[in-house]
Protein backbone atom coordinates (compact mmCIF):
# COMPACT_ATOMS: atom_id res chain seq x y z
CA UNK A 1 0.00 0.00 0.00
CA UNK A 2 1.34 3.53 -0.83
CA UNK A 3 1.81 5.88 1.69
CA UNK A 4 -0.34 9.00 1.42
CA UNK A 5 1.24 12.49 0.44
CA UNK A 6 -0.41 15.65 1.09
CA UNK A 7 -0.17 19.70 1.34
CA UNK A 8 -1.77 22.46 3.45
CA UNK A 9 -3.57 25.42 1.89
CA UNK A 10 -3.08 28.22 3.93
CA UNK A 11 -3.22 32.11 3.73
CA UNK A 12 -0.76 33.72 5.67
CA UNK A 13 1.01 37.03 5.45
CA UNK A 14 4.31 38.40 6.25
CA UNK A 15 4.02 40.38 9.02
CA UNK A 16 8.11 41.71 9.06
CA UNK A 17 7.66 42.46 5.55
CA UNK A 18 4.21 44.72 6.12
CA UNK A 19 5.90 46.12 8.81
CA UNK A 20 9.22 47.07 6.32
CA UNK A 21 6.35 48.26 3.81
CA UNK A 22 4.34 50.68 6.20
CA UNK A 23 7.97 52.05 7.49
CA UNK A 24 8.74 52.89 3.75
CA UNK A 25 5.26 54.34 3.01
CA UNK A 26 5.41 56.92 6.31
CA UNK A 27 9.15 57.35 5.62
CA UNK A 28 7.74 58.39 1.94
CA UNK A 29 5.32 60.81 2.90
CA UNK A 30 7.12 62.48 5.60
CA UNK A 31 9.74 63.33 2.85
CA UNK A 32 7.17 63.89 -0.42
CA UNK A 33 6.54 67.75 -1.34
CA UNK A 34 2.56 67.23 -1.81
CA UNK A 35 2.26 65.54 1.63
CA UNK A 36 3.75 68.62 3.77
CA UNK A 37 1.97 70.00 6.24
CA UNK A 38 -0.77 67.64 5.93
CA UNK A 39 -0.39 65.77 8.79
CA UNK A 40 -0.32 62.65 6.90
CA UNK A 41 0.58 59.38 8.23
CA UNK A 42 0.60 55.35 8.28
CA UNK A 43 1.05 53.16 11.08
CA UNK A 44 0.80 49.37 11.57
CA UNK A 45 -1.44 48.69 14.92
CA UNK A 46 -2.75 45.40 16.12
CA UNK A 47 -6.82 45.48 17.10
CA UNK A 48 -7.71 43.24 19.45
CA UNK A 49 -6.11 39.77 17.62
CA UNK A 50 -5.82 41.13 14.11
CA UNK A 51 -2.94 43.46 12.64
CA UNK A 52 -4.49 46.82 11.15
CA UNK A 53 -2.91 49.85 9.10
CA UNK A 54 -4.39 52.95 10.06
CA UNK A 55 -3.66 55.55 7.54
CA UNK A 56 -4.77 59.29 8.43
CA UNK A 57 -4.29 63.17 7.07
CA UNK A 58 -6.32 66.37 6.30
CA UNK A 59 -8.46 65.29 3.60
CA UNK A 60 -10.12 62.29 1.86
CA UNK A 61 -7.93 62.51 -1.36
CA UNK A 62 -4.78 62.67 0.67
CA UNK A 63 -6.19 59.64 2.50
CA UNK A 64 -6.04 57.38 -0.99
CA UNK A 65 -2.97 58.62 -2.08
CA UNK A 66 -1.42 57.68 1.19
CA UNK A 67 -2.71 54.15 0.53
CA UNK A 68 -1.49 54.36 -3.30
CA UNK A 69 2.11 54.92 -1.73
CA UNK A 70 1.26 52.24 0.77
CA UNK A 71 0.25 49.71 -1.79
CA UNK A 72 3.48 50.60 -4.52
CA UNK A 73 5.59 49.18 -1.12
CA UNK A 74 3.69 46.03 -0.22
CA UNK A 75 3.73 45.41 -4.06
CA UNK A 76 7.53 45.68 -3.71
CA UNK A 77 7.92 43.45 -0.94
CA UNK A 78 6.01 40.55 -2.47
CA UNK A 79 2.98 41.08 -0.07
CA UNK A 80 -0.49 40.19 -1.55
CA UNK A 81 -3.12 43.05 -2.19
CA UNK A 82 -5.79 40.07 -1.73
CA UNK A 83 -4.97 39.89 2.02
CA UNK A 84 -6.02 43.57 2.39
CA UNK A 85 -9.68 44.28 3.90
CA UNK A 86 -10.09 48.10 3.35
CA UNK A 87 -12.46 49.98 5.51
CA UNK A 88 -14.32 53.13 4.32
CA UNK A 89 -12.67 56.85 4.75
CA UNK A 90 -14.11 58.55 7.49
CA UNK A 91 -14.17 61.98 8.70
CA UNK A 92 -12.04 61.95 11.96
CA UNK A 93 -11.57 64.45 14.92
CA UNK A 94 -9.95 68.00 13.75
CA UNK A 95 -11.32 67.75 10.55
CA UNK A 96 -9.21 65.28 9.29
CA UNK A 97 -10.00 61.70 7.72
CA UNK A 98 -8.84 58.27 8.28
CA UNK A 99 -9.11 54.57 6.87
CA UNK A 100 -8.34 51.43 8.57
CA UNK A 101 -7.29 48.63 6.83
CA UNK A 102 -7.26 45.13 7.96
CA UNK A 103 -4.91 42.66 7.62
CA UNK A 104 -6.50 39.21 6.95
CA UNK A 105 -4.48 36.02 7.73
CA UNK A 106 -5.89 32.11 7.93
CA UNK A 107 -8.83 31.12 5.87
CA UNK A 108 -12.34 31.54 6.98
CA UNK A 109 -14.71 28.65 7.63
CA UNK A 110 -16.60 29.86 4.28
CA UNK A 111 -13.29 30.12 1.87
CA UNK A 112 -12.65 26.37 3.12
CA UNK A 113 -15.62 25.11 2.37
CA UNK A 114 -15.22 26.57 -0.84
CA UNK A 115 -12.01 25.35 -1.30
CA UNK A 116 -13.37 21.97 -0.52
CA UNK A 117 -16.10 21.87 -2.63
CA UNK A 118 -13.48 23.20 -5.56
CA UNK A 119 -11.31 19.96 -5.02
CA UNK A 120 -14.43 17.37 -4.70
CA UNK A 121 -16.11 18.97 -8.02
CA UNK A 122 -12.56 18.11 -9.52
CA UNK A 123 -13.29 14.48 -9.81
CA UNK A 124 -10.21 13.48 -7.96
CA UNK A 125 -9.05 11.03 -5.85
CA UNK A 126 -7.95 13.00 -3.01
CA UNK A 127 -9.26 14.42 0.19
CA UNK A 128 -9.70 17.42 1.79
CA UNK A 129 -10.58 18.56 5.33
CA UNK A 130 -10.64 22.00 7.12
CA UNK A 131 -8.13 21.70 9.75
CA UNK A 132 -8.80 25.58 11.96
CA UNK A 133 -7.69 28.13 9.80
CA UNK A 134 -6.29 25.66 6.89
CA UNK A 135 -7.26 22.82 4.59
CA UNK A 136 -5.13 19.78 4.37
CA UNK A 137 -5.26 18.04 1.12
CA UNK A 138 -4.20 14.10 0.90
CA UNK A 139 -3.77 11.74 -1.88
CA UNK A 140 -2.05 8.53 -2.47
CA UNK A 141 -0.47 10.24 -5.44
CA UNK A 142 1.65 13.09 -5.41
CA UNK A 143 0.67 13.73 -9.16
CA UNK A 144 -2.88 14.50 -8.39
CA UNK A 145 -1.71 16.82 -5.73
CA UNK A 146 0.10 18.46 -8.30
CA UNK A 147 -3.27 18.88 -10.36
CA UNK A 148 -4.78 20.22 -7.54
CA UNK A 149 -1.95 22.55 -6.94
CA UNK A 150 -2.28 24.31 -10.54
CA UNK A 151 -6.63 24.20 -10.49
CA UNK A 152 -5.93 26.00 -7.15
CA UNK A 153 -3.93 28.62 -8.69
CA UNK A 154 -6.12 28.94 -11.46
CA UNK A 155 -9.33 29.60 -9.46
CA UNK A 156 -9.28 32.89 -7.47
CA UNK A 157 -11.07 32.58 -4.18
CA UNK A 158 -10.50 36.52 -3.11
CA UNK A 159 -7.45 35.57 -0.50
CA UNK A 160 -3.62 35.07 -0.94
CA UNK A 161 -3.03 31.16 -1.15
CA UNK A 162 0.21 29.23 -0.33
CA UNK A 163 0.59 26.05 -0.42
CA UNK A 164 2.61 24.32 2.60
CA UNK A 165 3.83 20.99 4.15
CA UNK A 166 3.75 19.20 0.93
CA UNK A 167 5.36 15.54 1.77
Amino acid sequence: MAKEASFDVVSEIDLQEVRNAVDQAQREISQRFDFKGTGSAIELAKDGERDTIALRSNTEQKVKDCAKVLDEKLVKRKVALKALQRGDIQPAAGGTARQVITLNQGISTEKAREIVKHIKGMKVKAQAAIQGDQVRVSSKSRDTLQEIIDALKSEDFGIPLQYTNYR
